[in-house]
């Protein structure tokens, strides 16, 4: 249990941000006995008022009353406020603490904590562990950075394991959360805008997933990335280390030999061959080493898990095929919103592509594309506000590119540019907000243009 108890009626919790994770955190903070109020600088969606209202919380939108906040015992904060933020400065310059809401709900559980992070592949491996969790029929919720809260999930019960996806932003504002099981998938540069442009500031921010675990935790990590195994040496981690690797064998842990993942802990062996998953590339089979060897170290039948790879679905705006039309294969990966989650789509086609890409850029660098690109692709779409960066970074790569402002023209234009036999791939590599909600808005404007072609 964490500093931020007890729980008193004369405690005043201030949230910022009314999201999905600042009404959680409303919620249960007045379930515990906090005054809370809610401030959004935004319109607060008709949902999320209705249930604020339901709940007698009093909130504010549309901006932030300083006096309002400035009272506070303790303030949640939205991922999205970043820590510069003058509200946030004058917030902790008056000594009052700021947490993330995964570091609220944590302080008010005791349950099993099972944490994943990653710049990609984060949402793959959760929902894979929640699929496998299912067949297993283990109590259990999943959420965090995908679906509901941790709050809002700790405020409506108890639950024998909680399964988080957390973000870089959320574990900014951790102070005793603590994991039993962590996994960091892969640390490559994304977000640097939140980061000074520093990489190390963003390694040190995912890899504070590990720093409130002990002996009797586990950290499962990607043995073949470097950002995270230079930061295993440096830090005094004192979590059990369990890697994964896809370019050597292993003696604790999981590998890939002979087309087969090998697993190995606690002198116990798990085995199948890669030819059985559901989900396909090279990406998803680390993906499925790091979700196996989770489920493994919670002790469910090497069976179950053979048979969750098996039946798994995927992840919707994540490599998903969309149609079929005159032989060309339409992909929505808009999840795909940095370089390197846009390096696995481009490795993964097999048929020359017609490429939809662009958005809010994060300070990418393009230059590990450039072989992809030479190899897989066949024409651009740009699409986005601003499209300089991409044609300057590929203008000289393909024969045709052609920019874009809007999800229909883009997907019209790559209906001329495929042929049969083409794939038309939606690979980002942004953000979306330039054009659209989110990545998920995104996703579904591009199924929609695709089947209104």
């Amino acid at each position: 249990m964490s500093e931020l108890q007890p729980h008193t009626s004369n405690k005043r919790l201030v949230v910022l941000g009314g999201g999905i994770s600042g009404l959680g955190a409303a919620v249960l903070g007045a379930q515990k006995g906090y005054d809370v109020f809610l401030s959004d600088a935004g319109v607060l969606g008709p949902a999320f008022a209705k249930a604020l209202q339901e709940q007698a919380i009093s909130y504010e939108s549309g901006g932030h009353t300083i006096e309002n906040i400035l009272n506070a015992s303790l303030v949640v904060k939205s991922p999205g406020i970043p820590d510069n933020a003058a509200l946030i400065i004058a917030i902790k310059t008056k000594g009052i603490e700021v947490v993330s809401e995964i570091e609220f709900a944590a302080s008010f559980t005791d349950e099993n904590i099972i944490a994943i992070t990653g710049s990609n592949g984060k949402t793959t491996v959760t929902s894979l562990i929640d699929h496998i969790l299912k067949v297993a029929q283990l109590d259990h919720t999943t959420g965090g950075n995908i679906g509901k809260s941790f709050a809002q999930q700790v405020a409506e019960g108890r639950s024998a394991n909680r399964l988080l996806e957390v973000s870089s932003f959320q574990l900014d504002g951790i102070s005793t959360f603590k994991p039993h099981i962590a996994i960091i998938l892969n640390i490559t540069p994304d977000h640097l805008d939140r980061y000074d442009y520093k990489f190390e500031n963003y390694v040190a921010s995912k890899m504070r997933i590990t720093m409130n675990q002990d002996e009797n935790d586990y950290l499962i990590y990607n043995a073949d990335d470097q950002a995270i195994t230079d930061s295993i040496k440096q830090l005094d981690i004192k979590a059990q280390l369990i890697p994964f690797s896809m370019e050597r064998k292993l003696e604790t842990g999981a590998f890939l030999h002979n087309h087969q993942i090998h697993i190995h802990t606690h002198n116990s062996t798990f085995t199948m061959p890669i030819e059985q998953l559901s989900i396909k590339g090279r990406h998803n089979t680390a993906n499925a080493m790091a979700a196996s060897t989770a489920s493994k170290l919670l002790q469910i039948r090497k069976e179950t898990i053979r048979q969750s790879l098996t039946s798994f679905e995927g992840v919707e705006h994540r490599l998903e095929k969309v149609l079929k039309i005159n032989k060309v294969q339409y992909i929505n990966d808009s999840k795909a919103t940095n370089v390197n989650a846009t390096y696995y789509a481009l490795d993964s086609m097999e048929q020359p592509t017609v490429w939809i890409v662009g958005g809010v850029d994060k300070g990418n660098d393009y230059s590990q594309l450039y072989s992809l690109v030479n190899r897989n692709v066949k024409a651009i779409v740009c699409l986005g506000e601003d499209n300089s960066k991409i044609v300057e970074a590929f203008g000289n790569c393909v024969e045709h590119m052609v920019e874009t402002t809007n999800m229909e023209d883009a997907v019209r234009v790559a209906y001329k540019l495929a042929q049969a036999g083409d794939t038309v791939l939606l690979s980002p590599a942004c953000a979306s907000f330039d054009l659209f909600k989110n990545y998920e808005d995104r996703g579904r404007q591009f199924k929609h243009a695709v089947r209104g072609l």
